[in-house]
């Protein structure tokens, strides 16, 4: 049996780059050793996927036998298995991992990538952010890193940017200043206000994000929480963020939600949108919630793409020049 000759064995990173890459996951585990934090491992599969709409989990067939039999999910993240171990009185914990989403491709993804997640403990989302700046920092010194930072609202960059105010436009506010932008407006609802402010946000305001510094973007549309913790007020805020640098996000991180109940109502409003999509459904993960009941202590966490961070390291221009073997060659 011969290969066919269009099947390219050999790896798109360079030797040099794959040891930049384990440097660099070595001073991740140095800077958290420093401080005191655990490195854990939680599945990969799991009884559970991801409920997010805007996110798809690959699906495993599991023959063992009995109760085990059935399906399993790739991890999108190991958020859920990661804050059981909070609940249990880990203390603040990391891990570095494979994590998996079906409709990721492209120069800034792969279906497969390497995460970095960590919660810390006592922490606000705000010392969070500063912890994110200090990691990534840390870790490209001698590579490429930016010397300061900057804390933004997600407010005040939409106004900068599109002059809108992205908590009171409305869907065909969106839609007037992307279409005066002539971006793609193919397959947007007229009135999914949600979808209409992601594409602003993507294509006017985050390549304006991280210019020769870090940028925290935090206090996001109440609609846009996920698994962050929803501040009172008017308009009520998601404590969330995402770190850029150079228009590139790094990190999405939150202070994380406690609320048993809130979270089970998130999980079956995610199912209803899936529903309305036509997407598959997802079971939800019992065992998170059980754990969110028995009690999850105050904390901040967030995850954060390494080989993102790497490809700044190497001023990589696609995720493929950072890995061994993405999508196309595993």
């Amino acid at each position: 049996m011969t290969l066919a000759t269009n099947c390219d064995w050999r790896p798109t990173a360079s030797l040099d780059t794959l040891t930049r890459r384990a440097q660099i996951i070595a001073r991740v585990r140095e800077f958290f050793a420093r401080r005191g934090v655990l490195e854990v491992e939680t599945p990969i599969l799991s009884a559970a996927g991801t409920t997010d709409p805007n996110l798809h989990s690959f699906a495993a067939q599991s023959l063992a036998p009995g109760a085990n039999r059935g399906l399993r999910y790739l991890q999108t993240s190991p958020e859920f298995a990661m804050k059981r171990l909070l609940a249990a009185g880990s203390g603040s914990i990391y891990q570095i991992c494979k994590v998996f989403r079906g409709d990721e491709s492209g120069r800034l993804h792969n279906p497969e990538f390497t995460m970095l997640e960590w919660y810390r403990v006592g922490f606000s989302y705000h010392q969070l952010m500063d912890e994110v700046v200090l990691l990534a920092t840390d870790v490209l010194a001698g590579f490429q890193s930016p010397q300061t930072a900057e804390k933004v609202t997600y407010r005040d960059a939409f106004l900068a940017h599109t002059s809108l105010d992205p908590h009171a436009a409305t869907a065909a506010d969106f839609m007037a200043h992307a279409q005066s932008r002539e971006l793609d407006v193919s397959g947007l609802g007229s009135g999914d206000r949600d979808a209409w402010r992601d594409l602003l946000l993507t294509h006017i305001v985050e390549p304006h994000l991280g210019r020769g510094r870090f940028t925290c973007l935090y206090d996001y549309p109440a609609s846009q929480a996920a698994l962050a913790r929803v501040r009172a007020g008017d308009p009520p805020l998601a404590e969330r963020f995402e770190v850029y640098f150079e228009g590139i996000e790094l990190a999405n991180g939150f202070q994380e939600l406690a609320d048993a109940n809130e979270q089970r109502e998130r999980f079956e409003r995610d199912r209803r949108e899936r529903a309305k999509r036509g997407l598959p459904d997802v079971p939800h993960d019992e065992h998170l919630l059980a754990a969110l009941a028995h009690g999850l202590p105050v904390c901040s966490g967030v995850a954060l793409g390494l080989d993102r961070l790497l490809m700044l390291a190497s001023a990589a221009t696609s995720i493929a020049e950072v890995v061994a073997f993405p999508w196309e060659r595993s």
